[in-house]
């Protein structure tokens, strides 16, 4: 049945099916719905529809599988399919790629592989889960904990384009809190790259950042997007109990955070090479910016 792929019509996990399927390799995408396995159908994927949190079905699927990789990570996932995979690949060479999260090092303004693990209350649930896997000596696995992901006009990316904007004279685009937090970031094209390459890997037990090493201010990209969109007041800081009323607490204390990550790791043990548009040149000439309209011709 090849790879065993959770995820494939997600973002991450939709980009990652793509590249396994360029490289030649056979997929069977584990979905939950026959809608989405509706939307693999062309693709050259086998789509199977179950439920990643069924333990039976997913030690069956790992027994036929070549290697796993789970993009589809979830709080109401993780506990039941983490340890069905471990148990069923320990003692093989097979690959089991798991996806982690930036936001698992919460404040950190030079995060590496090493750093210690203070997430937010959002993220929290990932520790556990991620520790199993660390500690499964006799699984070959590799968890990639991807940074603020972009590309294709999707992604957090979003809060900011779709940002409220007034209705004042001069309208300027909201930023989350006053915008001076860096939000490490990664193309979602580079980073479905990393998980090949770290799927295809023969390095046992490894755990790496993915990264682009580009570290925008919230400040800059939303100053990106007031020129993009041509928004004549350009941005404008929010407090924290507004973000937090705004986006949820949750999701406003993980915004929030001030995170730089280079992605090091990343490059010297996979050979990775990050080559995609920087997150600001997306929003001011990209995938984010507004597009033009058609011209009418009579």
């Amino acid at each position: 049945m090849g790879i065993l792929l959770t995820g494939a019509t997600g973002y991450i996990g939709s980009s990652v099916l793509s590249g396994l399927l360029a490289a030649g390799y056979e997929v069977t995408a584990l979905v939950r719905t026959a809608e989405k396995a509706a939307q693999l159908e062309g693709s050259g994927a086998t789509a199977l529809v179950g439920d990643a949190g069924d333990a039976e079905l997913v030690r069956r699927l790992a027994v036929e599988s070549e290697g796993v990789i789970h993009t589809a990570s979830a709080r109401d996932v993780d506990p039941v399919f983490v340890p069905a995979v471990l148990d069923t690949l320990a003692g093989r060479d097979d690959r089991f790629v798991h996806t982690g999260g930036i936001w698992s090092f919460g404040d950190n303004a030079a995060i590496t592989e090493d750093s210690p693990i203070a997430p937010v209350a959002l993220t929290a649930w990932r520790a556990p889960n991620e520790r199993l896997i660390r500690e499964a000596s006799a699984v070959n696995s590799v968890v990639i904990a991807p940074a603020a992901v972009y590309g294709h006009g999707s992604g957090l990316a979003r809060l900011l384009v779709d940002a409220p904007r007034g209705s004042g004279v001069a309208p300027a685009i909201r930023l989350i809190g006053d915008g001076a937090q860096h939000w490490t970031s990664v193309h979602v094209d580079d980073l479905a790259m990393l998980y090949l390459l770290a799927f295809e890997s023969a390095s046992q037990h490894d755990y790496v950042i993915g990264a682009s090493g580009v570290n925008p201010t919230v400040r800059e990209l939303g100053e990106a997007v007031a020129q993009a969109a041509g928004v004549v007041g350009g941005v404008e800081a929010e407090t924290v109990e507004a973000s937090r009323e705004r986006l949820g607490a949750g999701l406003a204390d993980a915004l929030l955070l001030d995170q730089q990550a280079s992605g090091a790791h990343a490059r010297e043990t996979f050979g990775w090479k990050p080559t995609a548009p920087t997150l600001i040149e997306e929003l001011l000439h990209g995938s984010y910016a507004p597009q033009p309209r058609a011209s009418l011709h009579h």
